[in-house]
């Protein structure tokens, strides 16, 4: 007789996702974003409230969940022998948990207090929880036989005039039982460009330190901005060092597409090759410029958006342009709109260099559906037996995010606004009182590898034991 366990275990791999969500996304293009952010130049949009239409229907809890996507590269190097191999598994699992981030341009809901979110996959499982809300911050653990994966992020979002820059502050941690191993690592901005006029486009940038606490090694990796006339966008590239910082292997690839691994000896012979690809001096424009700061966002550019009635997400794919990754070309001057083209110039392939990494790709219909991976298509979908197991709190069922998903533009703006005015009325009503509100699946502490301030799993919410739950939707 198979257990529940088994019987459970099986329905999740014979489970058949959804590949698209039960109605199109609607168009953004009749809205004004300008009209929301006039205001707000440098401030934090957390504490904006956002109109319903710039979302897209999943909370903050679930789009961090997207970082589970590729989570058979933490399988594999968790069964490889060599700790560099680890490294590299490990590293490129950490770059392409930004995989999905391309061209997502809506806003995903902000969690509320105690909500939660859960999720089952073959060979492993995750839980989330919002555990503070002054500041938002949303803590993570995820588990299998293989690897444990825990983190709290606590994203900044501030708008910058032309662009928004999206801080995702906070560390993540893999551990490898078999090995004894934990690697730490905190991930890079993001900035969305032409935010009120023009097509809009995104980067990462920034530099990437994983560390292996146990080893001393480390995978530096470089997500390269675009700049004035770059050729780097979506470019990553770096090194994985040992404790005495000597050069092992070099990663190179791009965020949205691939990450590959070579020698040093095959790099530097590349490089004497190919020295135009990897040209730093004389190169005009690292990334967000001081012209993106409120200071030097032009005047007579404010006077003149400040009248405009514009359809700021339009994102690259509906624009009917390009859109191979394989970018690098110039990138217009401010204003004019445009997105960088592409130039196979500038792509690296090194001989001798092995494919850690491919992005999967996404479905026909991603364009009408949020531009969601086949991965994050699934994250809402309620399956079979699912209502009668899940927590109250979890993100599945609250409604807001249900009636956006099914297309009830009005609904899901009067259920946000219920949902928040309950968050209100419940902060007040614990105000002064002993006791207040805590975290029910997670607890403050220090990360042991990273000697940080973290919020840990507590544990026990795999045995559903829900009794006492707060109402909080």
């Amino acid at each position: 007789m198979a257990t529940e366990q088994e019987d459970h275990d099986r329905r999740v791999r014979d489970w058949k996702y959804r590949s698209s969500l039960p109605v199109p996304m609607f168009s953004r293009n009749d809205f004004s974003l300008w009209s929301v952010l006039k205001n707000c130049i440098g401030k934090e949009l957390s504490k904006i409230t956002m109109p319903v239409i710039f979302n897209e229907p999943l909370s903050f809890l679930q789009r961090m969940v997207e970082y589970m996507e590729y989570a058979h590269l933490l399988r594999k190097a968790s069964e490889e022998s060599d700790p560099i191999a680890r490294m590299q598994y490990v590293a490129a699992f950490a770059v392409s948990a930004l995989a999905s981030n391309w061209e997502r341009l809506g806003k995903p809901f902000n969690p509320l207090l105690g909500e939660t979110y859960e999720l089952e996959r073959d060979g492993y499982r995750v839980i989330c929880e919002q555990v503070s809300h002054h500041p938002p911050v949303s803590a993570f653990h995820a588990e299998s036989k293989d690897f444990i994966f825990h983190g709290s992020i606590h994203p900044k979002l501030k708008f910058w005039g032309k662009s928004v820059e999206i801080q995702p502050k906070g560390q993540v941690t893999v551990e490898l039982p078999r090995w004894g191993e934990a690697y730490s690592w905190t991930n890079v901005n993001c900035c969305v460009h032409n935010i009120i006029v023009g097509k809009l486009w995104m980067e990462q940038y920034g530099t990437m330190e994983v560390v292996n606490h146990a080893s001393g090694h480390r995978a530096i990796l470089t997500f390269k901005p675009a700049g004035w006339f770059s050729k780097d966008l979506h470019r990553v590239e770096g090194f994985i060092i040992d404790r005495h910082k000597k050069k092992l292997h070099f990663l190179y690839g791009k965020w949205t597409e691939f990450i590959r691994c070579t020698d040093v000896g095959s790099y530097e012979e590349y490089v004497k090759e190919n020295a135009h690809k990897f040209r730093r001096d004389g190169e005009k424009g690292k990334g967000p410029t001081p012209t993106d700061s409120p200071s030097h966002t032009p005047k007579k550019v404010l006077a003149k958006l400040n009248s405009l009635k514009v359809g700021p997400f339009k994102s690259n794919s509906q624009s009917g342009s390009n859109n191979s990754v394989d970018d690098g070309c110039p990138i217009p001057e401010p204003g004019d709109g445009d997105l960088p083209k592409c130039d196979s110039t500038y792509s690296i392939d090194i001989p001798n260099s092995s494919t850690l990494w491919e992005a999967d790709p996404r479905p026909e219909n991603t364009a009408e559906y949020y531009q969601f991976t086949l991965f994050a298509m699934s994250l809402n979908e309620m399956e079979d037996g699912m209502p009668e197991k899940l927590c109250p709190t979890d993100c599945r069922l609250r409604p807001d995010i249900r009636k956006l998903e099914e297309g009830d533009i009005d609904g899901a703006a009067a259920e946000k606004t219920r949902l928040e005015e309950k968050q209100r009325d419940a902060r007040k009503a614990r105000k002064g009182k002993k006791g207040d509100w805590s975290p029910k699946w997670f607890a403050h502490g220090m990360n042991p590898y990273t000697k940080e301030e973290d919020w840990l799993y507590s544990g026990g919410y795999w045995d559903r034991d829900f009794g006492h739950i707060p109402d909080i939707f």
